[in-house]
């Protein structure tokens, strides 16, 4: 597939195959990613990696559950999305039965990092796309994947921010586009400065 392809045929993936993912697919996903550019070459990011659906399930679970009493960690839109989508299907998981998880890490919280690691995040997507696998960032588990507990039995430093949680699998259907609305676009036309009058020699 090429970079044009991948761009435009990526889509939020909700529905995964029973198909494991293995740990090459990952190290290959996350090589893509650390090619993305950061500030002054400051390569800001790591990763930490849950396998296997079981697991993932286990996560999904609890970062619900935690959601469910502490919806003022998430904007108003972000509460009403998740209530609407618990209310529709109570059996809703955080992340989709997906056979693995990604979690993209700043490792301060300056926001510079974070920037980078959302480009870093971006690069894992569209890699995934160029080799037939499907992904979703899922935000709605940023605020308990932060908790400092949830961090240290991940192994992840305290210090560290997760920035993009991917969960990644082998799509059970692409979906259908949305399609994009035309980008707005301001050309900006350059000022032209006023050109100093130069005084003729008569006039000095």
């Amino acid at each position: 597939m090429n970079f044009t392809d991948a761009l435009k045929k990526r889509r939020a993936v909700r529905q995964y195959t029973q198909a494991a993912i293995e740990r090459p697919e990952v190290e290959a996903l996350i090589n893509a990613a650390i090619e993305a550019p950061s500030a002054m070459n400051l390569q800001p990011w790591a990763f930490a990696v849950i396998l296997g659906r079981e697991n993932v399930d286990s996560y999904a679970m609890r970062a619900k559950a935690w959601l469910a009493t502490h919806l003022s960690q998430l904007s108003s839109a972000a509460q009403r999305r998740l209530e609407q989508r618990i209310h529709e299907d109570p059996d809703f998981t955080l992340f989709y039965h997906a056979p693995a998880l990604m979690l993209v890490l700043a490792k301060s919280s300056e926001a510079q990092d974070m920037e980078d690691c959302c480009l870093a995040a971006e690069n894992l997507m569209l890699a995934a796309r160029d080799r037939n696998l499907g992904t979703c960032w899922i935000g709605f588990a940023r605020p308990w994947l932060n908790l400092p507990e949830v961090k240290a039995e991940l192994g992840v430093p305290e210090e560290y921010r997760v920035v993009a949680p991917i969960v990644l699998g082998h799509p059970v259907t692409w979906p259908e586009s949305h399609g994009r609305k035309p980008a707005e676009v301001f050309w900006i036309r350059p000022v032209q400065a006023e050109q100093p009058q130069l005084a003729r020699v008569s006039e000095l």
